[in-house]
């Protein structure tokens, strides 16, 4: 008869943990005091709810613009139990990053890791309050790197993490954590009909937002007021004009009073370059368009038919969205 197995010691489960288990709890448990949940009413009735972070000691949170933009009312639920009142300091709908803050004692905070060092297939732990259910932990790996998402205003959020670490409603804003407890992404957002497929904006993005945000309250970007879609150019005129681009971007209609009026654009212009800057894209139009280009007098190239021409633009700031 065989014999019958000896149960395990009291106190046995701890020791039988796996390193995965251990570093995902590990992680998990020094994370948890800085993880806060965020209830927001933007109107007589209209509620929402979300995550978020403490990124300092001095009551500074991380979480989502889309969680708190226009929100009128902002109350924290700490993991300690309390219950906070909360100011918005600033939100970016472009970058979907949003800063809020306390006023409290005894604060843990999360540090931003540099997110150029995450690699594909390396633990991943997401914390937040999905469908209200706060302190929900949940892992998996990092599945890649350097996707693109599209962010509120038109522009993409680019260098975005794809995790399958499980997302549902509420931990939009929460921390996307590696072994070490350390905040590699702002979790953002899911494909809802996909399994497996989340994301989050990667910390470095993050602390550039953060920084101009506690600073200015918002982000700085220019404006030229066109919309536009990306077209390939004629084989012949990439040869004649000696271009080194394949496409560029067609614009389809121009703000009125905007400074593409003022340069002397027309519908179905085809914009090659900003300067020096080369705009085959309209989502690299948008990054050519930065704070520091406001006011400031550039020369965009474009093709008029089969005609090269440079006209001179000045970008003013893009206007607050609602």
């Amino acid at each position: 008869m065989n014999a019958m197995p000896t149960p395990a010691p009291a106190g046995a489960d701890e020791r039988l943990l796996d390193a995965y288990s251990d570093a995902v709890s590990g992680a998990a448990a020094a994370a948890h005091p800085a993880v806060v949940h965020i209830d927001v009413q933007a109107g007589d009735s209209k509620r929402g709810s979300g995550s978020g972070f403490f990124i300092s000691p001095d009551g500074y949170i991380l979480s989502n613009s889309h969680v708190v933009h226009g929100a009128n009312r902002i109350k924290v639920f700490l993991a300690d139990g309390r219950q906070l009142s909360a100011d918005l300091i600033g939100d970016d709908p472009e970058t979907d990053l949003a800063v809020i803050r306390v006023s409290a004692d005894d604060i843990t905070s999360l540090t931003l890791a540099d997110s150029a060092a995450v690699r594909p297939g390396q633990i991943a732990i997401a914390i937040g309050s999905p469908m209200g259910f706060q302190q929900t932990v949940t892992a998996g790996i990092v599945s890649a790197l350097g996707r693109s998402l599209r962010g509120a205003g038109g522009r993409t959020i680019d260098n975005i993490i794809q995790t399958d670490a499980a997302l549902n409603p509420g931990n939009s804003g929460g921390p996307l954590i590696n072994s070490r407890g350390e905040v590699i992404g702002v979790n953002t957002a899911t494909i809802m009909p996909a399994q497996g497929l989340c994301f989050a904006i990667a910390s470095n993005t993050a602390r550039w937002v953060v920084g101009w945000l506690i600073k200015n309250g918002r982000i700085l970007r220019s404006y030229i007021g066109i919309a536009g879609q990306d077209v390939p150019l004629l084989r012949k005129l990439v040869l004649h004009h000696h271009l080194n681009q394949a496409t560029g971007v067609m614009v389809g209609s121009l703000e009125p009073d905007s400074p593409a009026i003022r340069a002397g654009l027309k519908e179905g212009d085809i914009l090659l370059a900003l300067d020096a800057t080369p705009t085959p894209t309209a989502d690299a139009l948008h990054k050519a368009l930065t704070g520091d280009r406001i006011g400031e007098r550039s020369l965009i190239a474009f093709l008029r038919g089969t005609e090269l021409r440079r006209h001179a633009i000045v970008p003013v700031e893009l206007p607050v969205r609602g």
